[in-house]
This record gives structure tokens, sequence and C-alpha cells, in this order.
């Protein structure tokens, strides 16, 4: 593919890693700390899903503190006083080491730069300011703009418009391959972020690149 016109990023897991909150209170959560994160996420995804085929949106805080509810009874032993804690420490997610540079390399290239997020606002732009992106980022896009979680179409809609593209002028990476598929059937140029190595899934949907991470978009 040439130079895409502009690249479009998932937020969560893509540019900012969502188990740094827990990382940050692993000594008071204990061994279960990355357990804790993973049934955390899971169930924070989960319910996006749900709202999303149900009908009954809601705000992308909700569905967080929720999930971490879920997760806190799940796996039991839990500290009641953490539970403020890690909901503060979502909202200062460290950015993956190669995000800042990787940006501001494909800025200065002439592509525009954007998010495309479940994420409410106000979490976005917090994100976006403790990683120092503010003036990378061309476009901030949330959920929030249609009502409707991902993998709606309409949410990917808001990137074409955005920025007057086709959906095959517009490069979408995510770590979420779930994501990937959406995009990818909703006619983007797909590039998988596998950071973990995950087994490939959705076959008829497969993503057109697969990474590592986001400095193979670089060569």
């Amino acid at each position: 593919m040439k130079q895409p016109a502009a690249f479009v990023f998932d937020a969560y897991g893509t540019l900012f890693d969502v188990h740094s909150a827990a990382a940050r209170h692993a000594d008071a959560i204990g061994d279960k700390w990355q357990l804790l994160s993973e049934i955390w996420r899971t169930k924070q995804l989960e319910y996006t899903w749900v709202r999303a085929l149900a009908g009954q949106h809601c705000s992308f805080w909700r569905v967080t503190e929720e999930g971490l509810d879920y997760a806190i009874a799940a796996v039991g032993g839990i500290d009641a006083a953490l539970r403020s804690k890690l909901l503060s420490a979502y909202r200062e997610l460290a950015a993956y080491p190669e995000v800042p540079a990787c940006l501001e390399a494909l800025k200065a290239r002439g592509a525009a730069v954007s998010i495309l997020s479940n994420g409410d606002p106000d979490m976005l732009a917090d994100a976006v300011r403790l990683a120092g992106l503010t003036e990378v980022i061309d476009a901030v896009l949330s959920v929030e703009a249609v009502g409707i979680f991902k993998p709606s179409h309409h949410v990917y809609e808001l990137a074409t418009a955005q920025f007057g593209l086709s959906a095959g002028e517009i490069s979408f990476q995510s770590s979420n391959r779930w994501d990937i598929a959406g995009a990818k059937s909703f006619g983007f140029h797909t590039v998988w972020i596998n950071r973990v190595g995950r087994p490939d899934e959705y076959p008829d949907l497969a993503a057109d690149e697969v990474l590592k991470d986001l400095n193979g978009l670089l060569i």
C-alpha cells in the first residue's frame, strides 16, 4: 500500500498500556495483579459489546468501573481501598515507549494522525495530554459522537467524515483483533498491532498487516 493519507489509531491497548494501571499497584494487589488486570480488561470490552448489541449505550468510564468491580469480586482478597486508586491510575495509563516518536514520524511524512476510540472524550484528553501527544494528534474521535461502541460501522465512519477520505485511503491500527475485524469489514487498510503474540482469528476478515509494535509502520 502506498502511504495512507491518514493513520487512525485505537487508543487502549494500542497506544496506551491498559495493564499499566494494575501494574502501578502490583505490590498492594499481590501476585494476582496480572489476573485482575486481564479480567478487568476482558469484562470492560465484553460490556461494550453487550451495550452495543442491546442498544443501551453508556459511558466508557461506566464499563471501566463495572469491569473493575467484577474483577475485584472474581479475584477476591483485594483491599476495597484499591478500587479508587486503580480507577485513578486508569486515567493515567502509560503510553507504549515507541508511540510518541512513531506518531511524530508519520506526521512528518505528511499523513494525518488520529485516535478513534471507545473512550470518553475526557478520558482520551487526559491520556493524550499525559503522553505529550497533544501537538501530534490531529483529531481525537470518540464513540460518544455516535452513541454506540465499536465495532459498529457508525464508529469507523467518524474517521472518513473527519478527513473527507474513503475508507481505503485510511490505515487503521489496533491491538484488538476484533477491532481489526470490524475495521476490515468497513473497508479500512488494517494493521493489527499484536504486541503479545496472540493467535490469529477471524480468518475471513484478515488484517492487511501484522506488526509487533508501531515501529513497523515506519519501514
